[in-house]
């Protein structure tokens, strides 16, 4: 583990052995249970990655803001698309049905930002099969959200891929990614409807989706600062007008803090050494991106063993579920 100045010890590995357990897979952020091929315990780190890297130091409680926000937007979404989520027992867990993941990432944009901006200023004006008006601004908004799957990779870099390769590809099958299209968009409008009562742009986001027994499931998280760019709604505009920096909520600040620092993933570059002062300051977005987003104060949860406190509250769960 490893310990900020200010906080709490941070999460940066698990290595439970829950009843039932048959493997375990170590992901960037996330560490997933498989729990007797039914249900899967998904743990989430305080372990923080960019540019598909995970970084040195764990930022503490962003495991539980990550969680305790994909919590409450799967539940408003519900009504929209079937989730995988059973149960979250714990601050940092979250206990649902185990799915076989589609392996693509459904990416919708709102705004011209991000990976978007970064491809169209080398003047390059199509991404992932969607063309993108010419004479754009940065951050401006789109006309109407664009879709820019990518690639699910187990490992290293996600992949930009269009629809049509999807489809020819046999990576899912043309009816089912239509189905995935609908719900990315409605989920996205859902999304964006919540962000405006806070006061807030959802800019872009990704959605996962699985399967089980022949249902389509929304799985993982959605619309955090992980998965999700938000802005300031107020003043946006004036923002746009001058040709001004909009102020963000999203993990984009520690992408810069990198880039600035000569790092964005390729071989051979180093990553700036993350200072005590510098991990503080994300925990403090991180927990500030929860307030805005969800409109209510965010909870440090002060248990002395966290991995503790996860095993006995994952473990009292599945005892009573398979009682």
């Amino acid at each position: 583990m490893e310990t900020t100045k200010q906080n709490m010890e941070a999460i940066t590995r698990t290595d439970f052995n829950f009843e039932g357990q048959k493997s375990v897979y170590h992901g960037k952020v996330r560490d997933v249970y498989n729990i007797n091929d039914d249900l899967m315990v998904m743990v989430v780190s305080d372990r923080i990655s960019a540019f598909d890297v995970v970084l040195p130091e764990g930022i503490s409680y962003k495991g539980q803001v990550l969680n305790q926000l994909a919590a409450k937007f799967l539940k408003e979404t519900e009504d929209i698309v079937p989730n995988w989520v059973i149960s979250t027992p714990d601050p940092n867990v979250t206990i649902g049905h185990n799915c076989a993941p589609y392996k693509v990432e459904m990416v919708i944009r709102g705004y011209l930002t991000g990976h978007a901006w970064r491809t169209y200023k080398t003047g390059e004006r199509m991404l992932c099969g969607v063309i993108m008006p010419d004479g754009m601004k940065e951050h401006e908004k789109f006309p109407e959200p664009i879709l820019t799957p990518s690639t699910k990779a187990d490992e290293g870099h996600d992949e930009d891929i269009s629809r049509e390769e999807i489809i020819a590809r046999g990576i899912v099958a043309e009816a089912e990614y239509v189905k995935l299209e609908e719900y990315t968009r409605a989920i996205f409008q859902r999304g964006t409807e919540i962000a405006a009562e806070q006061g807030l742009i959802l800019v872009d986001t990704k959605y996962e989706f699985g399967k089980k027994d022949g249902k389509i499931y929304l799985i993982d998280e959605i619309h955090t600062p992980d998965s999700s760019r938000y802005f300031y709604s107020e003043g946006y505009q004036e923002r746009q007008d001058n040709d001004e920096p909009q102020k963000q909520l999203s993990k984009e600040f520690v992408r810069e803090w990198l880039m600035a620092g000569g790092f964005q993933g390729k071989e051979g570059q180093q990553i700036p050494e993350m200072t005590s002062e510098f991990v503080d300051s994300v925990t403090e977005r991180y927990i500030e991106l929860y307030e805005k987003v969800s409109g209510e104060e965010f909870n440090k949860d002060a248990s002395a063993n966290v991995l503790e406190r996860i095993n006995d509250n994952v473990s009292a769960f599945l005892k009573d579920y398979y009682s």
